[in-house]
């Protein structure tokens, strides 16, 4: 019955590489930095167009401060949809188009934020496009365009959390691996910010009645690097370090940033408890540590990922090409919804590479293969359970 379907969207989009390189150079040639809402707004802007254009509803959410959720749709919303996600933020400081903007190379393409990821956009549109053609859906199905992932997604994530609730399935672009892997785990993480407190003396004179908070903070630190398990997938690591008035006072403050990474959510949870314990420690008399979580991602366990995965590398193969699955260490937005219970698969983008630098790269001759791959994946989804806790 949905085979017919299947060759038909297939069909279309076989035809469509060019038309998808224009769109991604369009896209990559706008500053979207997270915290440049205005450039957000302009992707939303062409995609909007792109996506009204053939009909498809788009709904958007205005935002004061970053950047507008978009959110397109096909079919009745209700149980049982698909949900496919993507972001339009960078990490690309505003003005680097104008010195770097899109360019190609033979198969590359090259510009910010052209695999991490304009590329999975421009995908995101033409599955949306394909499946807009046929004559009937199989099954309703949502996009969510977001604006700050990069910067942990304190805006979109009530979004996406209110997207995936009662979806069949959720199926995020984030950039296929370099290995053209989609990605089936990934770690979860948070950023924490320690502030130390102390009290200051003359290092000479008055060394005693002092209290450092430096030593305080550097006795926490070995602690907090002591909960590294490199056989549980759990890191810890201080990234950054301030503190101190000069080097002949003690020091009365001191701060530090936290970087943490976990494989499930078991493991986060007593993570944050050990790491709770540790900064309520009184290492030194006389000083006092507090912690403020300022970021966190859940992770996407690999059981949640592993029906989807299996129904999607038959449709890569059915296309001409292999997949297999990989966990990676990076954090994305399909922690949110993997931790609601929802199916969720990763990675599923065009293929690229060394994202977050002047070196990022995308694969053009992947554009289309693994939008059809989606696009029947999309179309199969009724082999899915539900929930697959």
């Amino acid at each position: 019955m949905q085979e017919p379907l299947i060759q038909q969207a297939c069909d279309w989009l076989e035809g469509q590489q060019q038309a998808m390189v224009g769109c991604l150079a369009a896209l990559v040639n706008i500053d979207s930095n997270s915290y440049d809402k205005a450039g957000n707004d302009e992707v939303a802007d062409l995609i909007t167009q792109w996506l009204e254009q053939d009909g498809i509803t788009v709904i958007r959410h205005q935002r004061p401060d970053s950047g507008d959720i978009l959110e397109a749709q096909l079919g009745e919303a209700g149980q049982g949809h698909a949900l496919l996600m993507g972001h339009r933020d960078t990490v690309f400081p505003t003005g680097t188009v104008a010195g770097r903007g899109y360019s190609q190379k033979e198969n590359l393409g090259f510009g910010p934020g052209v695999a991490d990821m304009k590329s999975g956009l421009v995908m995101n549109c033409f599955v949306l496009r394909a499946l807009s053609r046929l004559p009937n859906c199989p099954l309703p199905v949502r996009a969510l365009f977001t604006a700050d992932e990069e910067i942990g997604s304190p805006d979109g994530r009530p979004f996406i959390e209110a997207a995936a609730e009662g979806a069949r399935a959720v199926l995020n672009v984030e950039p296929g691996r370099v290995s053209g892997n989609v990605v089936t785990g990934r770690k979860g993480g948070a950023g924490f910010l320690i502030n130390v407190t102390g009290k200051a003396a003359h290092s000479g004179v008055s060394h005693a009645d002092g209290a450092s908070a430096i030593e305080t903070l550097a006795r926490k630190i070995i602690k907090l690097h002591a909960l590294t398990d490199y056989e549980a997938g759990i890191t810890t690591n201080v990234g950054t370090v301030t503190g101190g008035v000069s080097r002949n006072t003690v020091a009365p403050s001191a701060s530090a940033q936290l970087d943490v990474r976990f494989v499930t959510t078991a493991q986060r949870d007593q993570l944050y408890l050990a790491i709770e314990a540790i900064i309520a420690e009184p290492d030194i008399p006389g000083t006092l540590a507090t912690i403020e979580q300022t970021s966190e991602f859940f992770p996407l366990e690999e059981r949640m990922s592993s029906a989807l995965f299996a129904l999607y590398q038959s449709q890569a193969k059915a296309i001409g090409f292999a997949v297999d699955g990989e966990f990676t260490g990076g954090c994305s937005d399909a922690g949110w919804t993997a931790s609601l219970g929802v199916p969720t698969l990763c990675g599923l983008g065009p293929v690229g590479a060394k994202m977050h630098t002047d070196e990022e790269y995308c694969l053009l001759d992947t554009l289309v293969p693994r939008t059809q791959a989606l696009t029947a994946t999309l179309l199969n989804l009724q082999h899915i359970s539900a929930d697959p806790r």
